[in-house]
């Protein structure tokens, strides 16, 4: 009876430690996931501020003065809203994949929310390209251009949204 009592103990504080590391592991999952959230809503409000920016920059034709204020709104925007926001982006949505496991990497749903994540990065890229010709006055699109590529970011927030939320396949 003694011996039985000694087990249940055993056995209880194994289960006390197993549930401890799950509420452990937890927690830094709710960390994670809300540090990535916050880090996206920054990343896409930069991809979808710095095309407007772009497009009143196109617009401008005799002011250099603007132009000049447009070159460093751009840059401002860029590299100090969007370049970290990105990166802590990718940093966080590696750590929740992390945390609950790389097996998660078999998920198709997963698989293609991290193709268009590639593709929104890609385009974060091109926007960088588009800044660097403003900066020596090279641009070669029009207004209507920037106007066109400012839905990009936002299809492929709705399909990201939707995958993430809908795990198809």
């Amino acid at each position: 009876m003694v011996k039985d009592f000694h087990l249940q103990l055993i056995v209880q504080k194994n289960l006390k430690n197993v549930q401890e590391s799950q509420v452990y592991k937890m927690n830094y999952y709710l960390l994670f996931k809300a540090l990535h959230l916050i880090a996206v809503i920054s990343w896409m409000a930069g991809l979808l501020y710095l095309p407007r920016i772009f497009v009143y920059h196109a617009e401008t034709k005799n002011n250099d003065d603007k132009k000049e204020t447009f070159k460093i709104m751009e840059r401002r925007l860029f590299f100090y809203i969007m370049n970290p926001a990105m990166i802590l982006s990718w940093i966080f949505g590696l750590l929740l994949i992390h945390s609950v496991g790389i097996e998660s990497f078999s998920s198709h749903w997963l698989q293609i929310k991290l193709v268009l994540v590639i593709i929104l990065t890609g385009y974060h890229f091109f926007l960088l390209n588009c800044l660097r010709k403003f900066n020596i006055d090279l641009n070669t699109y029009s207004s209507k251009f920037y106007r066109i590529i400012n839905e990009v970011p936002t299809i492929l927030l709705i399909l990201i949204v939707f995958v993430v939320i809908f795990k198809p396949l």
